[in-house]
């Protein structure tokens, strides 16, 4: 244990973004890119899904991010083990977007979302947001938007395939054997998880898969059908028809921003005590990474990304060092992009147990809510149930309202100050805080 801490000490006094240290750690960081990726596909798969975007373009984000995640690694490091792609969190509110505005106008919903992340990034905003959106209330958004990913994906536990006839009687055969398989797959990556999450965290998934595939030569199953929509580069030019929704798609844009870059403070506050070699994360740097990511995405019609907490946590337990892995990750699943026929050999229900199974450690995230007090643990479930009946940003507002009002009502209740004052101490506040850490 002494000589591993002398190691460990030493590594942190050279420069880690040094081609020396890459290569020290290459073998080990290639490895755990190769494992990564066998968890990140098909939770791309799933998420693009869930965000009604086309497949194909939910992989290419994931791509597109981690090239620029390499790059910036180099002279910008934000951590250096996460891997980025496109968020589970995210998905519900990709798929309004969507729904709304139309997936033709969705790359500039990006391209705004990426230019209030500049500017959050610029003048280093992400520390004033924390104090705005409690990290508990953020829990509670997660977990409503679980819940809906969770309920999304249930019913292709029991789809019959295509053009199948569908018997009058539920529990046919057909069915009967699709729900026997989606159980067995159940069991199986759940007792692989719970064995194997802290040494090998991608077998789960890639046992669901092999399980799936081999099922689906003897059994009947939905399969999944990728569609190659050609990839191409255009400006993110909308083609709104009403100033509704040009305000609309500010305000939405914003939130997008605001949540996406919250949650990457958070998973870098994760990811920094997960490190091998205990390096500090600078969520800034990340910031800069995630917003030109998205700026580029929004050309080819992408996603949102950011540095997820599950597929940082695998390439940290599958052994990466550096942010090589990462380049890896986006090699491989550049090949899928251009091979897209491959990923035709993914069973639907293998997939499902994947996206429910995340949904529901999304809604469990509200056991973390515990440490702040009853009174997050309050908050934050009634933000999830909002968030889940009313819908993401309208219950996101009406929460954060209600937040604002009880805190404005206990202060002036307790420190029996004039309205006026308590305004200008929560100002005072920022001043203070700013002033410290600079």
């Amino acid at each position: 244990m002494e000589n591993k801490d002398i190691s460990i000490e030493q590594d942190q006094n050279i420069d880690h973004g040094s081609a020396a240290f890459v290569a020290k750690y290459a073998g080990r960081d290639i490895q755990a890119g190769i494992i990564t990726a066998t968890m990140a596909i098909p939770l791309s798969i799933g998420i693009a899904m869930m965000s009604d975007y086309p497949i194909q373009v939910g992989l290419a984000t994931v791509a597109f991010a981690s090239f620029i995640g390499f790059l910036f690694a180099w002279f910008r490091p934000g951590n250096f083990i996460g891997a980025p792609g496109i968020a589970a969190g995210l998905a519900p509110i990709l798929a309004i977007g969507v729904a709304t505005f139309g997936f033709e106008n969705m790359a500039f919903i990006i391209f705004m979302t990426a230019t209030f992340q500049a500017l959050i990034w610029k003048f280093d905003w992400q520390r004033y947001l924390l104090k705005a959106v409690p990290p508990y209330l953020v829990e509670g958004l997660l977990a409503g938007i679980g819940l809906k990913i969770a309920l999304k994906f249930l019913p292709y536990l029991w789809m019959l395939p295509v053009g199948m006839a569908v018997s009058e009687d539920f529990w046919a055969d057909s069915r009967v054997q699709v729900v026997a398989l989606s159980v067995i797959g159940a069991i199986l990556f759940l007792g692989l998880f719970k064995k194997f999450k802290n040494t090998k965290p991608a077998l789960p998934y890639f046992a669901l898969i092999v399980l799936g595939i081999v099922a689906s030569l003897f059994i009947d199953v939905r399969m999944l059908k990728v569609e190659d929509v050609g990839l191409s580069m255009r400006l993110p030019v909308p083609e709104f028809d009403s100033l509704y929704l040009w305000t609309y798609a500010i305000f939405f844009s914003l939130m997008l921003a605001v949540v996406d870059v919250i949650e990457q403070v958070m998973s870098n506050a994760a990811i920094e005590k997960i490190d091998p070699l205990k390096r500090p994360c600078n969520s800034n740097n990340s910031l800069f990474s995630i917003w030109v990511s998205n700026m580029g995405a929004s050309f080819f019609g992408g996603m949102t990304n950011l540095d997820g907490l599950a597929k940082s946590s695998t390439n940290r337990l599958a052994g990466a060092y550096t942010k090589l892995s990462v380049l890896v990750i986006g090699l491989l699943i550049t090949f899928f992009i251009f091979n897209v026929q491959y990923l035709d050999n993914l069973p639907y229900f293998s997939l499902a147990i994947i996206m429910i199974f995340v949904g529901i450690k999304m809604v469990l995230g509200l056991l973390h809510v515990a440490i702040y007090g009853p009174y997050a643990v309050l908050l934050a479930t009634v933000c999830g149930l909002l968030v889940f009946q009313v819908g993401i940003f309208e219950g996101l507002i009406i929460t954060l309202v209600v937040h604002a009002i009880i805190s404005y009502v206990i202060f002036s209740k307790i420190d029996s100050m004039p309205h006026a004052t308590i305004v200008g101490k929560y100002f005072q506040k920022f001043k203070e805080d700013e002033q410290e850490i600079n």
